[in-house]
């Protein structure tokens, strides 16, 4: 599976403010978030691609009217010629409000993912390259569920650590049979690295609730693929917690 790419308006202000420089390079295919088209358009900044792009590109051009921006509330069907402050992109020109659940959800994708970069950082310090590159495996799924969002698109087959999606149920239902180790009751005398994934683990779970709420109805936003996708993420961090109670990265050392 190809990890998605995401263009997100952190990196664009910090090339602006560092350069002034109005244009900017992507990979084909790079999901830009709606933030990142608001700093866009605001700082007119030229979008290049590094080859070309295809029609899953995805910034979407806002309508206008008389010259000016003509954008839809998401909620409501009405129609906007200003962008409201309270209100943000949930895709192309459709607005709703900054605390709509979608964007609530984005909200605890993006903590989730500095997360998995805190325990990669952890997990690097203490020389487990192998669990380093299992997080890093994991984050990038993480970035393919918010393109998956973001987009409105399927969200493809998950294949992690080796297994698909029943693999990776069975593999955490029977951890005795598939890691050698009863299933664990985290305490603080597993040390650092336990510690931090138990606390990853609770973390996913949060944004599957998260999940939810905003994508669990039924109707449109309904995306019972994301759903599944994160309580099977959940399963991966627990693997992976799992793992190293039973000591499968000590050999690194």
């Amino acid at each position: 599976m190809s990890k998605a790419t995401i263009l997100t308006d952190i990196e664009l202000r910090a090339h602006w403010y560092r350069t002034r420089q109005t244009t900017y390079t992507v990979a084909p295919g790079t999901c830009i978030t709606p933030a990142a088209q608001d700093f866009i358009r605001e700082h007119q900044i030229q979008l290049h691609f590094a080859a070309p792009v295809s029609s899953g590109m995805t910034v979407t051009p806002i309508p206008t009217q008389a010259g000016r921006a003509r954008y839809v509330d998401y909620v409501t069907g009405k129609a906007l010629d200003v962008k409201p402050e309270n209100m943000t992109h949930l895709r192309g020109n459709l607005l709703v409000n900054k605390r709509h659940p979608r964007i609530a959800f984005r909200g605890r994708l993006d903590s989730l993912m500095a997360k998995v970069i805190c325990v990669q950082l952890a997990a690097a310090e203490a020389g487990k390259e192998k669990l380093c590159e299992e997080l890093e495996e994991l984050l990038g799924y993480l970035r393919t569920i918010l393109a998956a969002e973001v987009k409105d698109e399927p969200l493809q087959p998950m294949n992690l650590l080796g297994m698909d999606s029943e693999g990776i149920r069975q593999c955490s239902h029977h951890v005795k049979e598939h890691i050698g180790i009863n299933h664990p009751i985290p305490s603080y005398r597993m040390g650092k690295l336990c510690v931090m994934l138990n606390e990853l683990r609770t973390q996913v779970r949060e944004t599957e609730l998260s999940a939810v709420n905003a994508l669990g109805q039924e109707g449109p936003d309904m995306r019972l693929d994301i759903i599944e996708g994160l309580n099977r993420f959940s399963s991966c961090v627990y693997i992976l917690f799992c793992r190293t109670v039973a000591g499968k990265y000590e050999e690194e050392k």
